[in-house]
């Protein structure tokens, strides 16, 4: 191979090379220099038994100590200040220069949490204090959120769902941290429709008043629950729990008694407040190389073309810890393949969408993956179940739109081509149902045809179209306007040659087309170097992002920005 040929390559992997030394001597030195306080509210013995047996989970992979804040109570000589400035000195002894504070509270407008939030930096002698956001960002919360109402709900037509918050100070408050739980709900109105829903805040109680607009709540939950149907309560909070009786839940439980609600568990415990402050910690500490995986998404079908992709993705595993799903996001086989590299000990993927287009298959994995809240745009009446994960996810996709591409279409081409100024040559590709979308395929389509002609002699035309193959209306128009470029390709002496501009293979090209009046390229994209290139590529763009920990902006005041992880 001459050494213009090699010279890209050689290129492509001393840049991940740097890349891995750089950024694996950066997190060898600053990854125990994290540490993280766990700031949550006092809630009474058996309360505060659930919150420390999670924590402690916590602690067996990470740096971290609880701090339990409240009000100071008139006569008890012990200041909340002293648990925080414990659990901050703790952290610093062990050698943490930076600790992140999670606030185990579920929103940021939560009093106690108000109260200490700014007064937790004056603890930190040694180390800088940055605060990750509190659990209604998450859309780990939301699932817990919607566990609680499927325990509860048998017929959610004939039923009117009450979730109820706590921990208003004021009409600010109130408003603030109904709006978080209003954010949660989208979970519970995406998969279910219910008769009616409500959403009250009790009123914490130091504010002002608290009794009487209180006492107005609870009237307003039994006007809901004396309408016709059924009416569930969620009480969605973590609140104080002496005992099991002495516990805000059972207070709600009694106080509805008498009339027809089904009162439901609250927020604590659950496994995936866990996998939140996990997720947390994988979010906001630096990573090591051997902690961050691949996870492969093409799109998969019989086993003789997933092993032609296998020929691509092997040269990966030498330097990554590679899983692959293929299929079109199914929920089931990512969940198989996040839970393996989980166990490898991986706390950041590379999700790569080994599909044509960047947005190919984008809002349905970025909702099963937790990236976004909004849910695909076409999921059939039912949604997919989302995967519940601590670890941190990097996605990326479109290999078409890489210059590679290109390379390997002009040499799929010169395979089956013998006289190119007689010849018109159409790069064939699945295409979309979107008319829009549809058209930007061919767009980055024929970006790659500019390219191809600069490198190939003069073919009579290049054309790009895609078959639609999925849509029957969209696959009939498309098939009608190939089989005419067919027949004017092949008028005065031409030749028309079919290129399989698809990741592997050719699909039904042939079934839907037909055999005569064209020379068709089965072969598809894959095997080709270029594949492992634009994976390699990728992921190395993608490591920066990956090893560094995320920065964490302070919210403003009226900030109503919301960040999904």
């Amino acid at each position: 191979m001459s050494l213009s040929k090699m010279w890209p390559q050689f290129v492509l992997q001393a840049g991940i090379f740097c890349v891995m030394l750089l950024f694996a001597h950066y997190c060898q030195a600053g990854a125990a220099k994290t540490g993280f306080l766990v700031m949550a509210r006092d809630r009474g013995f058996l309360g505060n038994q659930e919150i420390v047996a999670i924590v402690e989970q916590f602690r067996q992979a990470y740096p971290a100590r609880l701090a339990l804040v409240g009000y100071n109570q008139p006569g008890v000589k012990t200041s909340y200040d002293e648990y925080i400035h414990r659990a901050v000195s703790d952290l610093e002894r062990v050698g943490a220069e930076k600790i992140i504070a999670i606030p185990f509270f579920l929103s940021d407008a939560d009093p106690v949490y108000k109260r200490y939030r700014d007064r937790a930096r004056e603890f930190a002698e040694s180390a800088t204090l940055e605060w990750a956001p509190a659990m209604a960002e998450s859309y780990l919360t939301a699932q817990i959120l919607l566990d609680r109402v499927e325990e509860l709900s048998t017929d959610p037509t004939q039923e009117r769902l009450i979730i109820v918050g706590t921990g208003a100070m004021d009409e600010a408050s109130h408003q603030e941290i109904k709006k978080d739980i209003d954010a949660l709900l989208g979970e519970i109105t995406d998969r279910h429709r219910f008769e009616e829903i409500a959403v009250h805040v009790y009123y914490d109680q130091n504010a002002t008043d608290a009794a009487e607009k209180n006492r107005a709540i609870d009237e307003q939950i039994v006007r809901t629950a004396a309408k016709r149907g059924h009416a569930l309560l969620v009480p969605f909070f973590i609140g104080v729990k002496f005992d099991q009786r002495m516990s805000r839940e059972h207070w709600l439980a009694q106080r509805f008694a008498e009339f027809r609600i089904d009162v439901g568990k609250s927020l604590l415990p659950h496994s995936d407040l866990l996998t939140w402050l996990e997720k947390t910690a994988n979010r906001h500490s630096p990573a090591s190389m051997d902690q961050i995986g691949v996870l492969i998404m093409p799109h998969g079908s019989i086993q003789p073309y997933n092993d032609g992709l296998e020929t691509v993705i092997t040269p990966l595993r030498k330097r990554y810890r590679v899983e692959v799903a293929p299929g079109m996001g199914d929920p089931l086989i990512l969940g198989q393949a996040v839970r393996k590299l989980e166990r490898d000990g991986i706390k950041r993927i590379i999700f790569i969408r080994m599909y044509a287009m960047e947005e190919s298959m984008k809002a349905k994995t970025d909702y099963i993956l937790g990236l976004s809240r909004q849910p695909p745009g076409h999921h059939h009446g039912s949604l997919p179940p989302r995967i519940r994960s601590s670890a941190v996810f990097y996605p990326f996709g479109g290999y078409e739109e890489d210059p590679l591409i290109a390379k390997i279409l002009e040499e799929r081409i010169l395979e089956i081509s013998e006289q190119p100024k007689n010849e018109t040559v159409i790069l064939l590709a699945h295409g979309a149902g979107d008319d829009e979308t549809d058209k930007r395929w061919i767009d980055i389509i024929n970006g790659n045809i500019e390219q191809i002609r600069k490198k190939l002699p003069p073919f009579r035309s290049i054309e790009a179209m895609t078959m639609r193959e999925d849509w029957p209306d969209k696959r009939r128009q498309s098939l009608e306007k190939i089989r005419r470029r067919i027949e004017k390709g092949n008028q005065n002496g031409g030749r028309v040659l079919i290129v399989s501009n698809r990741l592997y293979g050719s699909g039904p090209y042939q079934r839907l087309l037909g055999e005569a009046g064209f020379k068709m390229n089965h072969q598809g994209l894959v095997p080709h170097p270029n594949l492992t290139r634009w994976l390699e590529k990728g992921i190395e763009q993608t490591l920066h992002s990956a090893l560094l920990p995320a920065a964490l902006p302070e919210k403003k005041a009226g900030d109503t920005t919301r960040n999904v992880w």
